[in-house]
């Protein structure tokens, strides 16, 4: 046997990332499915704000997504009542029309091949800090996998109905999976819809934090290799499974008929 008081940092992550892939279960769902449980995640974390937010994910024909009907809260979709649209915004499949803000995420659709699911809430502690037109702090080990991946628009461009909404966020989120929107909310934009409600979560409980640490001081930076190296680290597509799994087994518990 290794003495593994003797491996450097470096030989243990990756043995436990190894470790990673064969100890975690993969819970086999649907697309529809992990939106809808998406949705009811974010309810049950503060991401309510009535009929405002949108949560989309890419669906199998090309230039289509899932998203939840207008008119219906988070806490009240379930993987059937979600419709299918495309980039237009024209339902496909389903009852009901789109939420009409969704067009900007036909833009970052459009741009990002490598995006497959879209959160833009406005959960409480994230909108307070939109109104004081301040970028996102990263500046503790929970919250890494933001380090370096959160933009952030200074400038309100209004409703996000029109083409010019879609085309400034766009530009303004880049090549990052994150962005805070002055006077208006959080975006997420995830490799997976697991990865995606993960980030969401974490965006929220990081403008919370940095809320906190405003009122009792200043905030001190930590160090940015170090803070790379902790993004990469959580910021696994198994993580994000895992954290995940877990938050739908929470939700489950009084949202089992999201799954129908």
């Amino acid at each position: 046997m290794t003495d593994t008081f003797l491996s450097s940092k470096h030989t243990l992550m990756q043995q436990a990332q190894q470790q990673m892939q064969a100890a975690l279960p993969i819970h086999d769902r649907t697309i529809r499915e992990k939106l809808a449980l998406t949705c009811r995640i974010l309810f049950e974390h503060g991401h309510d704000s009535g009929l405002a937010g949108q949560i989309t994910a890419r669906a199998d024909a090309p230039g289509t997504y899932y998203t939840q009907p207008f008119g219906q809260g988070f806490d009240e979709i379930s993987a059937s009542s979600l419709v299918e649209v495309d980039e237009h915004l024209t339902v496909v499949r389903g009852e009901g029309m789109p939420n009409p803000a969704n067009r900007f995420h036909s833009w970052i659709y459009r741009a990002r091949p490598d995006v497959a699911c879209i959160i833009h809430t406005h959960p409480r502690h994230t909108s307070a800090l939109s109104m004081l037109e301040t970028p996102l702090a990263v500046s503790h080990m929970d919250l890494c996998p933001l380090f370096d991946d959160c933009a952030f628009l200074a400038d309100w461009p209004g409703v996000p109905v029109g083409n010019e909404e879609g085309e400034i966020i766009t530009a303004a989120l880049g090549g990052k999976r994150t962005i805070l929107l002055a006077h208006h909310g959080l975006l997420i934009a995830g490799r997976s819809i697991e990865e995606a409600c993960v980030l969401a979560l974490l965006f929220e409980r990081a403008a919370q934090m940095q809320l906190l640490a405003m009122a009792a001081g200043v905030i001190r930076p930590i160090p940015q290799a170090l803070a790379r190296e902790a993004h990469d680290w959580i910021l696994t597509p198994k993580r994000s499974q895992a954290s995940f799994a877990y938050y739908a087994r929470r939700a489950l518990r009084h949202h089992s008929d999201c799954l129908d």
